[in-house]
């Protein structure tokens, strides 16, 4: 069965779609809710347990504080207050710590530790799900049961004053709030300014009950400068001051025999070694809870704190305050602000957080009654009845005290292992449906790979033996086979799956594709080897596609994309990646290098037809540059090595060894700001030599005065230093200088589109598309330029004297074809995003290049600048590919032969499709022990690239000259 390129590739795209949806079904678990629409009120609560006779009372303990106020401090680490720095940096908040009215604690936040999700973990006491990074960017109303929901239904007043994250989760539950954006990384002044301004005027009112302050000054400086930051211990000490004025005027208010007040510090995550978060790492997930309030016992002494969960904080807020925990809350009351009260209390509040676990375990469990917590929970109740009933016959003897801690530490115990049990529920995947939508990728990805010698061939037509595979008997075997899987899945199961509640005529028709797909792949594979051949009396094919033979250069490259990919089933592969990228560009320039000796030292020195070509190419040079060009590709492959090694020193990355100190650590030291200034000056001006070279004057004026501002600008926000500015200057934000680069990078950029319209519309100049292609990459440099970090330009710079190199000495002196520059390309252009610093990690990110140049928060610039910076080194790397193949192909159509040029562009260049899958799988997903997105990101994004030119090389097939 013919069928053309286009629509081969066009049926693989459309199943891919479907294979992917079915596994991200699977993947991203529901998350731990009630089914039940209507949220928890004071009606429902359940009565006290009460052993031989009526039910009790359902009345809820007394409130245990009046007001409360939260301050919370956007990514405040846990050594910020309790390490040995702590009294430096906060030493009001320490000396409460210390000898205070306070219960200090290490609140544990969920990945991911993210702004938003750890808002929701913090009111609604759920653990929220991965997807929740995704809406990170544009949070919707929050419509879940929740404690500000209570706290407004209970007729509380509430303000809130900073991110406005806040706002748009609680749209109406504020009577007074001012919200100032949280993504503009830029200030870290007037972003606090603006909430603390609020203070002196709200502390002196009596018409509020609960205040809540986010401030987002300290997280902001961490994206900038990260967490050692010259910038840290001065905004740390505004903090405490603002504390100490809150601490104040709430004492100042407190007045005789009201109930007290409740001050709370917290941070909503922390900050990782680069001062970005969203990982699981010690320093983004472990932050400081400090409760302050004169219901506490004064403390004598510095006590290590105890870890709790930042979930807990839901329950004790609620039910010291006399509201109903919300619906789906996993935490538990933290017992050491319930010491005070009466043990007849302590045991209610108890019950009450025990009854709320205990219903939405039922709810979200399925054999909820083989749960540990569940049980232990009925055996806590029961005696709790017991001890009620003694205690309401006047027993007041220490026995009934004694059985009274009992109960205590029963419901402790059971409270322990039913949220355990609700947090395991989020790490629960639909196993079965990911599986399936695996195995549909795999298979289009392998029947595309064979394929492919057919779709790239003259004719751009694939014989797809299709009949054959649907009449022979393993097709209906494997039909039965899989039928009888998908029965006995689906009737064994203990959770929910997706593919079992399909309809049967989906799920048959998945087995048919399945089964065919397994078909058609054992037939192509038979027809592919040459004992197939044989065995059906058919000659090879005689196509140029059939013809191709693999080198050693060729084997490796396929060997190392494939291992690559296989080596992303592990773990430890997944989080450590840019060692495997590391080892195969080590590997490939051993192996370029061997090339080269052959091409000059061998004796018999070229295969025929070659001889004639070198020959008259070097007839009219003089011997000796004959023999410097000889040494100089000798050296090439070397000298690529020797610069991969330093870069690799150059920025940490990875999960095991990120902690460790770097060369980038040390040039952002201030004390060595000189070496850096040098380093970063050195570096802008041999950037400027290696790409000024075929652009026009315009271009080259443009890109002089560009890079020039990119040492400005970097001078300006106190990065590098002018030679006139040792110290003692202001630090601005480089908002006119970064302007002023993108005037340069908007002009370079038009020049070079103009130039590659006016070469495809007015005239068919190669010479002026080429400066067109390499202007644009100019531009793209430059803006580059400007979003690196000045400790970064050595990557670039090397990344540019590569491809000078590579393409001067190896690629067109050893005659390598497209295919082999592509994967060249793509492995190099892997490596550099690693070398910049970037990992499998979301916390690696450096969101405050989103800000380059800008004075507010605009999404669109922001996420197309933070996207840009991030995929620095693949895009670069593409865009030289286009540019160095369009040059080849102009000079010689034959060495770009086989569709290369589309493939080379697709499966190189971060797409739109590639972004979104990486931000989705590379970033968010995987890291938290889950191999398989990542395995299958890598899959999808060669099935999606090869397919796509498939489609494009069958349009552009007419134009590709033949091979002679």
């Amino acid at each position: 069965m013919k069928v053309r390129s286009s629509a081969f590739a066009s049926f693989i795209l459309i199943f891919e779609v479907l294979g992917v949806a079915l596994f991200l079904r699977g993947f991203f678990p529901l998350p731990v809710k009630s089914s039940l629409s209507s949220k928890n009120r004071l009606e429902d609560l359940p009565a006290e347990p009460l052993s031989g006779g009526s039910p009790n009372s359902s009345h809820m303990p007394q409130p245990l504080f009046k007001r409360v106020v939260i301050m919370l401090i956007d990514g405040l680490r846990e050594d910020f207050v309790f390490g040995t720095d702590g009294r430096m940096n906060m030493p009001y908040t320490r000396h409460l710590v210390e000898r205070g009215s306070t219960l200090s604690f290490v609140a544990k936040a969920r990945i991911p530790t993210v702004t938003m999700p750890r808002i929701k973990a913090i009111t609604t006491g759920s653990i929220p799900g991965f997807i929740d990074v995704v809406i990170n960017l544009n949070s919707p109303a929050l419509m879940e049961d929740s404690l500000l929901w209570q706290a407004k239904t209970a007729g509380k007043k509430m303000i809130f004053y900073g991110d406005d994250t806040w706002v748009r989760l609680f749209p109406k539950h504020f009577m007074e709030y001012d919200g100032t954006t949280s993504f503009f990384v830029s200030d870290y002044t007037e972003v606090d300014n603006n909430v603390t301004r609020h203070l002196d005027s709200t502390l002196k009112r009596d018409d509020w009950d609960i205040l809540i302050l986010h401030y987002l000054g300290l997280d902001h400086i961490g994206h900038i400068s990260g967490p050692h930051s010259s910038l840290i211990q001065p905004k740390l000490l505004e903090m405490d001051d603002i504390l100490k004025k809150i601490h104040s005027g709430l004492i100042s208010k407190d007045a005789e025999g009201s109930l007290p007040f409740l001050l709370i510090l917290c941070g909503d995550h922390g900050m990782s070694e680069t001062g970005s978060h969203g990982g699981s790492s010690e320093p983004e997930v472990n932050t400081p809870l400090v409760l302050i309030s004169p219901a506490f016992k004064r403390k004598v002494g510095m006590e290590k704190p105890a870890d709790v969960e930042q979930v807990d904080l839901t329950p004790t807020l609620a039910l010291t305050l006399g509201l109903p925990i919300s619906q789906n809350n996993v935490g538990r009351v933290i017992p050491g602000v319930l010491e005070e009260t009466s043990l007849r209390d302590q045991l209610r509040f108890l019950h009450l957080n025990a009854h709320q676990l205990n219903c939405l375990l039922k709810d979200s469990v399925p054999d909820y009654g083989k749960e540990a917590g569940f049980e232990q929970y009925r055996v806590a109740e029961k005696a709790h009845g017991n001890w009620m009933k003694r205690y309401l016959e006047g027993n007041t003897s220490e026995v009934l005290t004694n059985m009274g801690k009992k109960v205590l530490k029963q419901y402790l115990e059971a409270l322990s292992a039913m949220s355990s049990a609700l947090s395991k529920q989020m790490g629960k995947y639909d196993l079965y449906s990911m599986i399936a939508g695996m195995v549909f990728v795999f298979q289009l990805l392998l029947v595309l790979l064979l394929a492919m010698p057919e779709a790239l061939s003259g004719s751009a037509a694939v014989d797809l033996p299709v009949v054959s595979a649907l009449l022979s008997l393993p097709f209906y075997l494997l039909c039965l086979l899989l039928a009888s899987v998908h029965v006995l899945v689906c009737t064994s199961a203990e959770s929910s799956c997706y593919f079992c509640s399909l309809s049967w005529g989906l799920v048959f028709a998945a087995i048919a594709f399945s089964s065919a797909m397994s078909c058609l792949l054992l037939a192509m594979m038979t027809r592919r080897l040459s004992f197939g051949q044989h065995l059906h009396g058919k000659s090879p094919l005689k196509n140029s596609s059939s013809d191709w033979s693999l080198s050693e250069l060729d084997v490796l490259l396929l060997a190392g994309t494939a291992g690559h990919t296989l080596s992303l089933a592990a773990t430890s592969f997944v989080e450590e990646e840019h060692q495997t990228w590391y080892f195969l560009l080590s590997t490939l320039c051993l192996a370029v290098f061997q090339d080269v000796c052959r091409k000059y030292f061998r004796e018999k020195s070229f295969p025929s037809g070659e001889e004639e070509e070198v020959v008259l190419m070097y007839k009219d040079s003089p011997k000796e540059e004959i023999y410097s060009e000889k040494w100089l590709a000798l050296a090439t492959p070397p000298f690529v090595l020797l610069c991969c090694r330093l870069l690799r020193s150059l920025n940490q990355t990875g999960v095991q060894w990120v902690h460790l100190r770097d060369l980038g650590h040390w040039l952002n030291s201030s004390d060595h700001k000189v070496v850096l200034s040098l380093l970063s000056a050195f570096c802008l001006v041999l950037i400027y030599f290696l790409i000024q070279r075929r652009c026009s004057l315009v271009s080259k004026v443009a890109l002089a005065l560009g890079l020039l501002g990119v040492y400005i600008y970097r001078a300006a926000v106190g990065n590098v230093l002018f030679p006139w500015h040792h110290s003692g200057r202001n630090i601005s934000k480089g908002t006119n200088e970064a302007r002023f680069v993108y005037v340069f990078i908007l002009g370079i950029l038009f020049t070079g589109t103009k130039d590659l319209l006016r070469s495809q519309i007015i005239t068919a100049d190669a010479k002026l598309k080429n400066r067109g292609l390499w202007e644009i990459f100019s531009g793209l440099v430059l803006l580059v330029s400007l979003l690196f970090r000045p400790h970064n330009l050595p990557v670039l710079c090397c990344s540019l004297l590569i491809q000078t190199l590579m393409t001067k000495f190896i690629w067109k002196k050893l005659h390598y074809d497209a295919a082999q520059t592509t994967i060249m390309h793509y492995w190099f252009g892997q490596a550099f995003f690693y070398f910049q610093g970037n990992s499998n990690n979301i916390s690696t990110i450096d969101i405050s290049v989103g800000f380059v140049g800008l004075d507010n928060y605009v999404e669109a610039p922001a996420i197309f600048l933070t996207a840009l910076s991030t995929y620095a080194g693949p895009l670069l790397w593409a865009c030289h590919l286009v540019c160095y193949l369009s040059s080849e192909r102009n000079r010689s159509p034959v060495a770009v032969g086989h569709g290369c040029y589309c493939l080379a562009l697709l499966r190189s260049v971060p797409t739109a499709a590639y972004i979104v899958l990486v931000t989705v799988l590379r970033y968010h997903l995987f890291i938290w022990s889950v191999f398989s997105p990542k395995l299958l990101y890598e899959a999808m994004h060669l099935l999606l690239t090869t397919a796509v030119c498939l489609i494009f090389y069958t349009v552009e097939q007419s134009h590709i000259p033949a091979t002679p």
